[in-house]
């Protein structure tokens, strides 16, 4: 069952005359990008962005960072993974973010409801009991959204391959309410 707004399952009714054709959502995104490119035009953007900001935050589906912060195309770079945490690889996103193109402020959001609550880090025992080999990387998963967002805000602040960390925020985004809650840091 789907709850989202536009059910993958669904394709649109195919034109007068063609019978329909059975296709995987990926078909279907395909489709979406052709008629997205067939209206394109170059905006005439270079990659940094205008706000000087990257975003980190959790891949939910339920999360729409540009519409919630008020975004357009070209404001931000945003780095999403699983919890919205930071690793080794969102240091390595926003080293290149910050030194190659421009960032100076950092924005952390996690949000209610996260799956990274409901996992353990047995997670990685069992993909290993499963497929024969641990994972490299840790699951990251946690039980307190407010702690973990402290956490990735030292993370940011304490990175040496970092240049502008003084602007680091955290927040929580409720699902149910859209609204950002500020976590501080611990003094």
């Amino acid at each position: 069952m789907s709850t989202s707004a536009h059910s993958p399952a669904e394709p649109s009714a195919p034109p007068a005359g063609q019978a329909r054709t059975a296709g995987t959502v990926t078909d279907r995104l395909v489709e979406a990008n052709t008629a997205y490119a067939s209206e394109f035009s170059d905006p005439g953007m270079d990659a940094k962005p205008v706000l000087r900001v990257a975003v980190v935050a959790c891949m939910d589906a339920r999360l729409d960072l540009h519409k919630a912060l008020g975004l357009a195309l070209g404001d931000c770079h945003t780095i999403r993974n699983a919890g919205g945490v930071v690793t080794d690889d969102v240091i390595r996103s926003l080293s290149i973010s910050q030194r190659a193109l421009g960032t100076r402020s950092v924005v952390l959001i996690h949000h209610t409801n996260c799956g990274m609550e409901s996992i353990t880090e047995e997670f990685r025992r069992e993909l290993e009991m499963e497929v024969g080999q641990r994972p490299a990387w840790a699951v990251e998963a946690y039980t307190d959204a407010d702690q973990d967002v402290r956490q990735s805000m030292q993370r940011v602040r304490t990175s040496p391959f970092l240049l502008h960390t003084d602007d680091v925020r955290g927040f929580v985004f409720d699902v149910t309410t859209g609204l950002l809650r500020e976590i501080l840091p611990v003094s």
